[in-house]
């Protein structure tokens, strides 16, 4: 199997955009967060302060929705499992937004050759 025969790396950054000024960003009333689990997934937890509703995506390097989930405003914790083993070695982006602004993190799955059958996440 192609997960027994290559490593993942994925690594994360984070930058906000807000649609206020640049110089002064506005606070979103919500908050996102995300980590690479040991089994090759990605958990995004996100916890709201408002009713606001949220859009998350995941999108490729052409610009592509692979996953697109729309949580309610009345939803105040939201929480998935995203599988990343399938996914082509490339570029992704994984967007939390709402009217207020966007969340984004940058995403790298690569896949390499190796002799041992382990998998190996590095983020940054």
């Amino acid at each position: 199997m192609l997960s027994f025969m290559s490593n993942l790396a994925i690594s994360l950054f984070m930058s906000a955009a807000t649609l206020a000024n640049p110089t002064i960003p506005k606070a979103l009333s919500f908050d996102a967060s995300a980590f690479v689990t040991v089994s090759n997934h990605i958990r995004v937890s996100i916890n709201k302060t408002d009713e606001v509703p949220v859009v998350v995506m995941l999108r490729n390097a052409d610009n592509q929705v692979i996953f697109n989930q729309n949580i309610s405003k009345k939803e105040t914790k939201y929480a998935v499992k995203l599988n990343v083993e399938q996914l082509a070695d490339g570029k992704y982006e994984l967007e939390v937004k709402s009217s207020e602004g966007s969340i984004r993190k940058q995403l790298n799955v690569s896949t390499r050759p190796t002799e041992k059958s382990n998998r190996v996440i590095a983020m940054q």
